[in-house]
């Protein structure tokens, strides 16, 4: 979606200009522009990155700011695909030849980006995962007497790990279940190749 409206609006030879506060797009006749009395320009997005503005908030301290998740580590800072979004003001004659690679070119930089953005995030999550257990087996055992009946507090041992080993064991039979799926996949793949071959 995103990459059809950019389209629209580069045939239409306007600028999307970014939010000063939250990095987002400002597409035109959206948003406020703020011209200090030294001339520099700020432009936003909504209100809500206006009146921030105003109160002196800065932008890596608020959760929901681009600069925030990057400060965070939570989206990359890092990337090649970032050299095409720099603002360039030199002025380029009309080609049409040149306007199609171009749009074809922002078209692969996207989606490149896309792809890239997806695998960091699922990196990011590899570990968060590992954390996240460790966060569920403290809660477990810091709270095992809701879990215990009243009668087995002075089994608390035997019973977490009783309650660990039935975990362990659905997920075992989770990944079970995923393998016979995927090696089933992958026969009925094979045969649907040599029946194409011997056709």
């Amino acid at each position: 979606f995103f990459s059809a409206a950019l389209l629209r609006l580069q045939k239409l030879n306007m600028r999307i200009e970014k939010c000063y506060f939250c990095s987002s797009p400002c597409y035109p006749g959206h948003g406020t522009l703020f011209v200090r009395n030294d001339s520099k320009q700020f432009r936003f997005c909504r209100s809500k990155c206006h009146r921030a503005f105003k109160k002196k908030r800065n932008p890596r301290k608020v959760a929901w700011t681009k600069s925030y998740r990057k400060t965070r580590g939570k989206e990359m800072v890092v990337d090649s695909t970032f050299e095409f979004e720099k603002r360039r003001n030199r002025p380029v004659k009309y080609n049409r030849d040149l306007m199609g690679k171009t749009i074809t070119a922002m078209q692969k930089v996207q989606s490149v980006k896309e792809r890239r953005e997806k695998q960091f995030f699922e990196n990011r999550m590899v570990d968060a995962k590992a954390e996240k257990k460790a966060q569920a087996r403290v809660e477990l055992e810091k709270n095992v007497e809701m879990l215990l009946p009243a009668v087995a507090i002075d089994q608390k041992e035997t019973v977490l790990r009783n309650v660990i080993d039935s975990a362990k064991a659905r997920v075992a039979a989770r990944k079970r279940v995923r393998q016979q799926v995927s090696n089933k996949k992958s026969i009925s793949d094979n045969k649907a190749a040599e029946v194409m071959q011997e056709g």
